[in-house]
């Protein structure tokens, strides 16, 4: 696997397209950190706008509904990223295109800021545990979100699954083998919960909402989730927003969760925390 991208999106295509960086620095915990800065289309005055828009909104789910829906269409893009146990870890913003992980990223540290630079010092604390940018301290898996980000999010899958929620204990970046998904990330014991596939039907569906982040539960040993996404409630639909790999998608876009959950292990839920 290569190790400069979430583990979780190893499962995605890879879609390669040039791109331009506005390469800076940073100071972090006493010392400079590259950066990279691609904003596609959008402009700082612009970003500042969109961010005071969202703040109109007051329940955390119109906000999400709000911004996430901005970025539908941006292109699927893997390795956005930069940084392993041999590369510095480098500060990336990326909106010209993104992974699964990156999106829920950009989308929860728009939802918490007024501002561009309020984006850039929230999108650092979500992404790296303790707002260090480095490798290690990078949130690689899901359920590293509420751990992390106990005051962005709460992991609601027990609450809204009951009886249906399933606990699982797993040894996370570790394979069947032994060996590690990402070399220099120590293994980590941790127990959650998922709701499986079977279980995921109209009335589980009903107390999900808007804005709720989503993860594909997996199977395999090490992992969390394959995948991520937005719940999106509209028109009596409820729909996975989310970065697509898919051949027929490559792009951000919406589809019918009740159907895209099918032949999928399950489902983990975290809810974000309404932050005023």
């Amino acid at each position: 696997m290569n190790t400069t991208k979430h583990s979780l999106a190893k499962f995605c295509l890879i879609l390669v397209i040039p791109f331009l960086l506005l390469i800076s620095g940073r100071v972090n915990a006493g010392q400079e950190t590259k950066e990279k800065i691609n904003l596609g289309s959008w402009t700082e005055p612009e970003l500042d706008a969109l961010m005071q828009q969202k703040s109109k909104k007051s329940r955390a789910s119109e906000q999400i509904d709000f911004l996430s829906a901005q970025l539908l269409g941006t292109p699927y893009v893997g390795h956005t990223l930069t940084g392993d146990i041999d590369t510095p870890e480098v500060f990336t913003i990326d909106l010209e295109g993104m992974d699964c992980f990156t999106y829920i990223d950009y989308v929860e540290a728009m939802r918490v800021s007024d501002t561009y630079p309020d984006f850039k010092d929230n999108l650092q604390e979500i992404r790296y545990r303790g707002g260090v940018i480095d490798f290690q301290n990078r949130n690689h898996f899901f359920t590293d979100w509420p751990v992390d980000n106990p005051e962005n999010v709460k992991d609601v899958t027990h609450d809204i699954g009951g009886d249906k929620a399933l606990s699982v204990k797993k040894t996370l970046n570790v394979k069947k083998d032994g060996s590690k998904y990402l070399p220099g990330i120590p293994a980590n014991e941790r127990t959650f919960y998922y709701v499986p596939s079977e279980a995921i039907d109209g009335g589980f569906v009903s107390k999900l909402d808007t804005g709720d982040y989503v993860g594909i539960y997996t199977d395999l040993p090490g992992l969390d989730v394959t995948h991520t996404g937005i719940v999106i409630k509209k028109n009596g639909r409820t729909f996975l927003r989310h970065a697509s790999s898919r051949k027929v998608n490559y792009r951000v876009v919406d589809e019918d969760l009740l159907e895209y959950i099918q032949n999928k292990p399950g489902l983990v839920v975290f809810r974000p925390v309404n932050i005023q």
